[in-house]
């Protein structure tokens, strides 16, 4: 019987992706942010200033969660709050320049261990990985 053939789809699936988290994690120390701070960071990035209720939805986390999120990037200096003035009780958070280049550097950190994981595959199977992970996804 070949190595693993007992295990499940599923089993495999999750053994991969926690293979893609530890790699992402340890390519993630030199900015010693959590996997919450990053994805905030990467949110703010892609969408630009948002208004801290909007920030939470985008991370799935509560607002308190998020408030605590954005309290320690803050503190870093990578992102700055300000009032809305639409609406004085809501919070505008935006990436400081300190914030999008560390966004920027984060990006290229998760890609190339993205590439160093799927580097195993040739061309034609890492398309259609692509292709089936996109259909799962949607």
């Amino acid at each position: 019987m070949h190595e693993g053939q007992d295990e499940s789809l599923f089993e495999v699936f999750w053994a991969v992706a926690r293979r893609l988290r530890h790699g992402t994690r340890v390519a993630l120390e030199p900015w010693n942010v959590t996997p919450s701070q990053s994805r905030a960071i990467a949110v703010l990035s892609r969408h630009g200033e948002m208004r801290l209720s909007a920030l939470a939805e985008h991370l799935r986390i509560a607002p308190r969660s998020a408030t605590e999120v954005v309290d320690d990037l803050q503190e870093r200096g990578l992102v700055s709050r300000s009032p809305d003035p639409a609406d004085r009780r809501a919070t505008l958070v935006t990436l400081t320049e300190q914030g999008a280049a560390t966004a920027t550097a984060i990006h290229r950190a998760r890609a190339e261990e993205g590439e160093r994981l799927f580097a195993a595959l040739d061309p034609e199977d890492r398309a259609q990985l692509s292709r089936i992970l996109r259909i799962l996804r949607d």
